[in-house]
């Protein structure tokens, strides 16, 4: 007959409560003893958790995402009557808080990337994973986790030897070459952000089919109107900045042409329109650039959208930054002009499928009523997915942003 046992997270160091990032079993599955669980994850170290009995899994008490501490139940198990009194004759040590940790659970503070130093300093993958992929013989370095973090999951690690196997993944490899052959060298570690934003950038710039449009605005009106009400935000506590009308204007196109906010369904054949309008903000900071996105911005006025731009833009520098601050946007704007230059070509931040680039605004004569006068004019860029959108379209839009920009007395039709 048999006995109903509760596996329990043992000793896990200092740490009061850590992630589930993985549940390695389910229901009605046969466990052996020491066959892991579940994955727990935090900011510095992964561990694998292993069951304590053999036998089947009757309920799981976790999901991923949860936070558990030492002494939280990760399922109950169901143990034939013989193999529970072995383990008890074993010691006793299940009863015995100080052995039974000891004895369940790993080294504590073993870091993920030490256990395969083939896989590459820097990848976040289980104990379970890096085995797996070492008995495959694939590069971690080479796939894209779909994880919290990064995370390369074992279905992202099949998914990817998958995708090689049917020759989808056999794009030429760069070569290695030693440059201090040629002089003295320095390396310098890439941060965490800088090596998330690559992955992410790369992979966009791989599947979605660029195309930029560039344009310009005259802004001369706008940056009078800014300046005007700018002491009376510094007054309020914030700065009047001109991203904040940008966010206004973006917003307003974005109601005109619904289509540029959007993103293509998976199976290619439908197009999902959102009925919401927030918008990421490329914010530079010391870690690399992050873009935290501004929600609702239809629903706020300028002064309310450069307030919480200037709050939302130094908790990102001061690294104050949450999972959620980086979710949700259907559109992406990525201003320069604080820095120079007359125009770029931003990356597509799919499933996105545009993303304004604007560059430093410059006072230059432009022919107007038989005569040059001076205006200042705002260098636009507009990159976007060609399969979603035409180049009428994006055309169209960007035209219609100028204008906006130009007269804000249109953002009140």
């Amino acid at each position: 007959m048999a006995e109903i046992v509760e596996v329990r997270i043992p000793d896990i160091g200092d740490f009061d409560a850590v992630e589930v990032v993985e549940v390695l079993v389910e229901p009605g599955q046969r466990v052996a003893k020491d066959q892991s669980l579940i994955t727990l994850e935090s900011d510095k170290a992964s561990m694998e958790v292993p069951s304590t009995h053999a036998g089947t899994v009757e309920e799981l008490k976790v999901k991923v995402g949860d936070q558990v501490g030492q002494g939280a139940v990760i399922l109950t198990l169901a143990v034939d009557e013989a193999a529970a009194t072995e383990a008890a004759e074993a010691g006793g040590a299940e009863a015995a808080p100080e052995a039974g940790a000891t004895e369940t659970a790993p080294p504590p503070a073993a870091p993920p990337a030490a256990e395969t130093p083939a896989a590459g300093d820097g990848v976040y993958a289980s104990p379970g994973v890096r085995r797996l992929a070492r008995e495959l013989e694939v590069d971690l370095d080479r796939i894209q986790g779909s994880g919290r973090k990064g995370r390369i999951t074992k279905e992202d690690l099949l998914a990817y030897v998958k995708t090689a196997m049917r020759g989808g993944g056999a794009l030429p490899e760069m070569p290695v070459i030693d440059f201090s052959r040629f002089g003295p060298v320095e390396e310098k570690r890439l941060s965490r952000v800088r090596r998330v934003s690559a992955q992410n950038l790369h992979r966009s710039w791989l599947h979605v089919p660029h195309v930029t449009q560039h344009d310009e605005a005259d802004v001369t009106e706008l940056e009078a109107f800014r300046k005007a009400h700018a002491e009376e935000a510094r007054k309020r506590g914030f700065k009047l900045t001109p991203v904040a009308f940008q966010l206004k204007a973006v917003a307003a196109a974005l109601k005109a042409f619904p289509e540029v906010n959007a993103s293509l369904h998976p199976s290619g054949e439908r197009l999902i329109l959102k009925r919401y309008v927030h918008v990421g903000v490329a914010v530079d900071t010391d870690d690399g650039l992050v873009v935290p996105v501004i929600r609702d911005v239809d629903r706020k006025g300028i002064f309310q959208l450069a307030e919480e731009l200037g709050e939302t833009s130094q908790r990102m520098r001061d690294g104050q930054r949450r999972p959620d601050d980086f979710q949700g946007a259907s559109f992406t704007i990525s201003s320069l002009g604080g820095i120079g230059g007359t125009s770029f070509t931003p990356i597509v931040n799919a499933p996105e499928v545009a993303i304004l680039g604007v560059s430093r605004a410059v006072m230059r004569p432009v022919w107007s009523d038989g005569a040059f006068v001076p205006r200042l004019m705002l260098p636009l860029s507009l990159s976007y997915d060609h399969r979603v959108i035409d180049g009428a379209t994006a055309a169209r839009f960007i035209v219609h942003l100028s204008a906006l920009l130009g007269d804000l007395r249109r953002l009140l039709l």
